[in-house]
C-alpha cells in the first residue's frame, strides 16, 4: 500500500494565536486632573496665607490702646486763645518800649558827634605856628560854614603878618564839651579850652588863659558846620614877672 500523504488538517492541531497587547491605560487626563487639583489646593492654601496675614495686619499689635479721636475741648480751646493774646500784647509792649530807647540811643548819638565836631574844630582853629598859620583858613574850612567861614578867613589874614613877626605859637586843648540844645537841623554846644602862647618877644614866657567859647552848628547832610562863635568866659592866667 503506497504512502498517502498525510492531511495536514488532520494531523495538526489549531497553532496558537499571538497574544495582543493590553491596550495602554490613558493617563493623561488622570495626570492633568491631578495637577488641577493640586494647583487648586496650592491656591487654596495661599488665600488663606494671604487672607491670614490681612487679618494679622489689621488686628493691632499686644499692648497697643486705641483712642477714638476727640476734638479739642472748650478750655483748652480758651487756653489757646489767651495764650495768642499775651503773646500779641507782649510784642505790642516789647515794640513800644523799643521805640523810645531807639530814639534817645538816635539822640545820644547825635550829641556825641556834634560835641567831637565842635572839639576837633577849636582845636583846629585857634592851634598854629609861624610857619603853618597861613594855612589856618584852609585847615579850618571842613569845620566852618555860612557866614563865619568867611570871617574867619579875614580874622587870620589880619593877624598873619604881627604873629608871624613875632613868631608866635599857639596850642588850644579841649578840656571838655557840652551840647546846650539840639534839633534835627541845629545845635548849640560849649567848648572849654586851656591855651598857651609863647613868643621870643616875652622870653618864650607861656602865656596862659582859660577861654570858654558857645558855638552854633547847623546840619549840612551828614556833617555839622560852625556858623556862630562867640566867648563865653576868658581868664588869663599869665604869670606877671
Amino acid at each position: 500500500m503506497e504512502d498517502q500523504p498525510a492531511d495536514p488538517g488532520d494531523l495538526t492541531s489549531e497553532p496558537e494565536q499571538p497574544e495582543q497587547p493590553e491596550a495602554p491605560k490613558p493617563v493623561g487626563k488622570s495626570r492633568r486632573a491631578a495637577k488641577t487639583q493640586e494647583a487648586g489646593q496650592e491656591s487654596a492654601g495661599l488665600e488663606e496665607t494671604t487672607e491670614e496675614s490681612s487679618t494679622a495686619a489689621d488686628e493691632p499689635a499686644e499692648g497697643t490702646v486705641l483712642v477714638p479721636h476727640r476734638p479739642a475741648g472748650r478750655r483748652l480751646m480758651i487756653a489757646g486763645i489767651a495764650a495768642a493774646v499775651l503773646f500779641v500784647a507782649a510784642a505790642a509792649f516789647g515794640g513800644a518800649m523799643l521805640q523810645p530807647y531807639l530814639a534817645d540811643r538816635a539822640e545820644v548819638d547825635t550829641k556825641l558827634k556834634v560835641a567831637r565836631t565842635a572839639a576837633d574844630a577849636i582845636t583846629t582853629l585857634w592851634t598854629y605856628t609861624p610857619e603853618n598859620m597861613e594855612q589856618l583858613p584852609d585847615r579850618a574850612e571842613k569845620y566852618l560854614g555860612g557866614d563865619f567861614a568867611h570871617e574867619y578867613r579875614k580874622y587870620i589874614d589880619a593877624i598873619v603878618a604881627p604873629n608871624k613877626q613875632a613868631q608866635v605859637t599857639n596850642t588850644t586843648q579841649v578840656m571838655g564839651t557840652a551840647v546846650e540844645s539840639l534839633t534835627p537841623n541845629e545845635a548849640t554846644a560849649i567848648v572849654y579850652t586851656n591855651s598857651v602862647a609863647t613868643s621870643p618877644v616875652t622870653k618864650n614866657i607861656p602865656s596862659l588863659r582859660y577861654l570858654s567859647y558857645r558855638l552854633t552848628l547847623q546840619r549840612q547832610k551828614s556833617d555839622w558846620k560852625i556858623t556862630r562863635m562867640s566867648t563865653v568866659t576868658s581868664l588869663d592866667l599869665t604869670p606877671q614877672l
